[in-house]
């Protein structure tokens, strides 16, 4: 039996990584939480690699309340100097407090919109955008719909949200699915 063809970043990858792109990445997200969770380790990716975040992933689920974000909101100076202290996150100030921050803005989002699911998915009119890829080289690391939605987050207050930040998010939370053609993945999301 043939290996199964996947897009060139997981093709060699460890098997927590593989195991992402075959059963995670690109597949639409409809929780608030989990749209939450994506969100904060999007940002904390900032300047570092994806495999960093995702080998700390379970750290950031414990440190951040399972990524409750009515409990981030309420952290307080005090458990800030604590996430600081803790390796099993990356112990950036400004990326630790943007996730409170952040749970700070979605919970107004929340309140506007009834859910985050239903303002973030607004910026792709509610359904996945579909592309054909051929090769990695063709995937953007910005689009239009990714720049509108990181000046809208900015606006309401969201922090670590650039326009590369939210295509990486857009990519991880099904928003778009960008599997090159030849992945097995591509036609497998629907």
């Amino acid at each position: 039996m043939a290996a199964r063809k996947r897009c060139g970043w997981a093709d060699s990858a460890e098997d927590f990584y593989r195991e992402y792109h075959d059963r995670e990445w690109a597949v639409p997200v409809h929780d608030d939480r989990k749209l939450f969770e994506m969100l904060v380790l999007e940002g904390a990716q900032a300047g570092l690699s994806w495999r960093t975040i995702l080998v700390r992933r379970e750290g950031y689920r414990k440190a951040f309340a399972g990524f409750d974000p009515k409990k981030v909101a309420a952290f307080d100076r005090r458990k800030v100097e604590g996430l600081l202290r803790n390796p099993e996150i990356i112990r950036n100030r400004l990326k630790i407090e943007s996730a409170v921050t952040n749970a700070k803005a979605l919970l107004a989002i929340q309140k506007e919109f009834g859910s985050f699911d239903s303002y973030i998915w607004s910026f792709v009119g509610g359904r996945p955008i579909r592309n054909n890829w051929k090769t990695m080289s063709q995937i953007p690391a910005v689009t239009p719909e990714a720049k509108r939605m990181s000046s809208d987050l900015l606006k309401r207050g969201f922090r670590f949200v650039g326009p590369t930040i939210c295509y990486a998010f857009m990519q991880a939370v099904g928003m778009v699915n960008d599997h090159v053609v030849h992945c097995f993945r591509y036609s497998e999301i629907r």
